[in-house]
């Protein structure tokens, strides 16, 4: 044999390692993510750039929602706490001084009187998210089915009650204004393509995997040696984490937060987002959330009453609550696996390839 026989295989034979894989698959679900913001950007007047930033700040709970729900197949109302923890505490630690003497003049702990950088607060910020999701992740890990979802709903609950209560810190059911505004559309595309890849990477990973199965079969899954608690304990802290991300750029783009802004509604729309793309896949999230944006802004024109073709329509207050309710139930009864069912939109791709017949 010559030494040409021994020598290893070419680079293009090597197979490509799993994270880089699922890391390009990411990445290929943010292309339209990416394509899109950039045209706006460039062709989009202002209002419709902040209508595409809280399209983008949705996305991001969404993923973060689905890090956890789509994994874990355990319904999860409680994400929202953690989007409004996110936002509060970087309102409380990065607002001047001087707007906090309006907005919470007798704040404890001295926070009134403390101001950090915007960068520091966020990291602060995401840093108590963390905590609280690890305390709360503790209980709920170790659930399972609708006791596991009454769980997270009484989480959502709970952060509200305080939000609306403890109004020395975060002013009640009013506006806490005055949060400095550093940040734009631009950085919500790069945090929103942060998150799509670590989604996948986690879903793609040994954890996430093991964590899919212990979904389908818990009791198999303990009889091979899964610890399904502490993946689903690491799946809810991450969701989390990036939900608290979407708070943060809520905060700062917007320079006010508000608590009725991260109660029910925000809960259902992104629920009905991921369940109409597919909560089992990470495009299902950049699908379902595209679908219901785009819907939404034309149900919502529909409402005030608007004249089509010289014709004055009625007035049709609440209808996207009615196309929201009307998503879950018809997604959950003819398509419970979402637009996307368990493939990724790369996965679909390359499939699609593969079975082009060849010349």
């Amino acid at each position: 044999m010559s030494a040409a026989d021994h020598a290893s295989p070419a680079p293009a034979t090597r197979r490509m390692p799993p994270m880089l894989r699922s890391a390009l698959g990411g990445l290929a679900v943010a292309v339209p993510v990416v394509l899109v913001g950039v045209l706006i950007l460039w062709l989009a007047p202002p209002y419709q750039v902040r209508i595409a930033f809280a399209g983008y700040v949705n996305l991001i709970i969404v993923v973060g929602l689905q890090i956890f729900m789509g994994n874990s197949n355990i319904g999860n109302f409680g994400h929202s706490a953690f989007v409004g923890i996110g936002a509060y505490f970087v309102a409380i630690l990065a607002t001047p001084v001087a707007a906090k003497k309006l907005s919470i003049p007798n704040a404890p702990f001295g926070l009134g009187q403390i101001v950090v950088d915007p960068a520091v607060a966020a990291a602060v910020s995401l840093g108590i998210v963390a905590i609280l999701a690890l305390l709360t992740g503790l209980v709920i890990a170790r659930l399972s089915g609708i006791a596991a979802s009454i769980v997270t709903l009484s989480v959502l609950i709970i952060s509200h009650g305080v939000f609306i209560n403890y109004t020395d810190l975060f002013k009640g059911a009013q506006a806490f204004f005055g949060i400095p505004t550093v940040v734009g559309l631009p950085t919500a595309i790069a945090v929103a393509v942060a998150a799509l890849v670590v989604a996948r990477m986690f879903r793609d990973s040994k954890a996430g995997v093991q964590l899919r199965a212990s979904a389908d079969d818990p009791l198999a899954a303990r009889a091979f040696a899964v610890d399904v608690v502490r993946l689903r304990l690491v799946a809810w802290v991450l969701g989390a984490i990036v939900c608290g991300v979407a708070g943060v750029l809520y905060a700062y783009f917007m320079g006010a937060v508000i608590a009725r802004a991260f109660f029910f509604q925000q809960v259902f729309l992104t629920l009905a987002m991921l369940i109409l793309g597919g909560m089992r896949t990470v495009s299902g999230a950049v699908v379902g959330c595209a679908i219901l944006s785009i819907g939404l802004e034309l149900i919502r024109n529909l409402e005030t009453g608007p004249e089509v073709l010289g014709v004055k329509l009625p007035e049709m207050l609440g209808l996207s609550g009615l196309a929201l309710g009307a998503v879950i139930v018809l997604g959950m009864a003819f398509r419970p696996n979402g637009i996307m069912g368990r493939l990724e939109l790369d996965e679909l791709v390359v499939g699609w390839f593969r079975r082009r017949p060849r010349p």
